[in-house]
């Protein structure tokens, strides 16, 4: 796990470390040197500073290049400085290295790698529009583009950004934020590192998962075992408004290759033909349905929910009275591990039942729906809210996003595995077909849902390298689940022979 933390939470690290360990000229030296460290500098290199203390980091890297005979220059943004950062200035100036006051027609183009030492962590809010104008030139550049700490313009809580540095390589200070990997963040950093520089971490943090994070969380199968051991687990949902044949037995398909011995789709009779042809290893149970939506029959329901160790319900349903009925009926009288996804999750954002222990999975609209907030509000502080909303309910909550959040209202994981071509129809069904198969053998705590995340993620970065983010479908994710998952599973010594 790496600690991901927040503005506030850094703000005070950097009080605490300064206060009881090293200097903040000290601090400052060190953040130059894992910069030095991250990157080949070489030819021409141009040093762009604002005015705070990130604009310190990037004076003191400015020695460092001029001690070690490259050819550096620093070019001022305003002729302002913090206290510390004056102090490396000054020392910039003594040891002759080129200063540049900005201008219009400055040329980012002449120099071969450019650093962005504009804002820090502390940016948030509105840019001034002649740094706007700086950033978008540097990104015009097509030079490398180096950034102290994050990216200037990204909001270091949100990864929201009008306007941001493009960074070949984004060098971290202290610990990971969250606008490292929020929203925006991806698609404006190409490659990230941390350096932690020994500061003191103060305050709560969150948790970005790594591959070591889930080594041996899969068991091989013992051969003294059979279907039931791994539990069956229940599809429950479909319309012939959103038939979705081919999805509904892919999300079967992904159960199963995650693990579950029986996957039963519940769906109503009438779509049951389109979806026979595109069944193997799953089983069908029909539901009586009118004007082909499910018609509520709490007899029918207990008989389709017989022996079901885990429920998915909400796939491809549609917004009726009768799906009200059935949603209603089931988390009043069951208490196996519930998936609730896609229709199902506006439906609960209507009838307001949310009981302890259910698993939701929403994007970011289905989210405001259940919570009443804007999908504004929501990006702008998108963990916070998920960990309120988990813990006032007692829930574990699944935020889908370009890093996935799943909190249990105590914790928070974040999990970055995934591709641009992840954007089509299907992805989160096929997410919640692996979280659903897992649960059918698996606790239903925060690290399964979690693993349910990063496979999926796995999965379909692996798909994109085969086919392309345009031409990329969800089965394709689905298709390489085999190969994501089989790292983690835990070999027994006969296997190894």
């Amino acid at each position: 796990m790496r600690k991901v933390i927040s503005r506030q939470v850094m703000k005070n690290s950097d009080q605490y470390t300064i206060k009881n360990k090293f200097s903040s000229l000290e601090l400052m030296n060190k953040a130059a040197k894992a910069v030095l460290n991250s990157y080949p500098f070489k030819g021409k290199v141009l040093i762009v500073a604002g005015s705070g203390n990130n604009a310190g980091d990037g004076y003191s890297l400015a020695l460092h290049l001029a001690r070690n005979c490259v050819d550096v220059k620093l070019l001022l943004t305003e002729n302002h400085f913090s206290i510390d950062g004056k102090y490396y200035y000054d020392a910039c100036k003594k040891a002759n290295v080129k200063t540049e006051m900005y201008s219009e027609n400055f040329n980012f183009a002449s120099y071969d790698i450019l650093v962005d030492a504009i804002y820090g962590t502390g940016f948030h809010g509105k840019m001034p529009k002649q740094i706007a104008e700086i950033i978008n030139k540097m990104n015009e550049s097509q030079k490398p583009i180096i950034s102290i700490d994050i990216n200037s313009g990204l909001d270091s809580d949100n990864g929201l950004a009008e306007t941001c540095i493009h960074s070949t390589l984004t060098v971290s200070i202290g610990a990971l934020k969250p606008g490292h990997l929020l929203n925006m963040a991806k698609d404006n950093i190409d490659s990230l590192v941390n350096h932690n520089i020994d500061i003191d971490i103060i305050g709560e943090s969150y948790y970005l998962l790594e591959d070591k994070d889930f080594e041996n969380f899969l068991s091989s199968r013992l051969n003294y075992s059979h279907k039931g051991t791994y539990g069956l687990v229940g599809i429950l949902g479909g319309s012939l408004k959103y038939s979705g044949s081919i999805k509904l037995a892919n999300i079967s398909l992904s159960s199963l290759t995650a693990g579950a011995g029986v996957a039963r789709l519940i769906v109503p009779n009438s779509i049951v033909n389109g979806i026979i042809p595109y069944i193997l290893e799953s089983t069908i149970y029909p539901i009586n349905d009118k004007d082909d939506q499910m018609v509520f029959d709490k007899s029918e329901i207990d008989k389709a929910l017989e022996n079901v160790d885990a429920l998915l319900i909400g796939i491809g349903w549609d917004q009726n009275e009768n799906n009200q009925k059935i949603l209603n009926y089931i988390l009043d009288n069951y208490n196996i591990p519930i998936v609730i996804d896609a229709d199902g999750l506006n439906i609960l954002a209507k009838i307001k039942k949310i009981k302890p222990n259910l698993i939701l999975t929403p994007h970011l609209k289905e989210f405001s729906r259940l919570t009443g907030i804007s999908v504004e509000e929501i990006s702008k502080n998108p963990i916070n809210i998920a960990k309120e909303y988990a813990n006032k309910n007692q829930i574990i909550l699944l935020l889908k996003g370009p890093t996935t959040i799943i909190t249990d209202g105590k914790q928070v994981y974040l999990v970055d595995k995934g591709a641009p071509g992840m954007a089509t129809a299907g992805s989160g069904d096929v997410l919640s077909g692996i979280l659903i198969g897992l649960l059918g053998y698996k606790t239903p705590d925060l690290k399964t849902v979690s693993f349910s995340a990063y496979i999926n993620g796995l999965a379909g970065e692996i798909a994109e390298r085969e086919k392309s983010s345009i031409s990329m479908l969800a089965r394709d994710t689905a298709n390489n689940l085999t190969q994501a998952i089989k790292p983690y599973i835990q070999k027994r010594k006969n296997d190894e022979k």
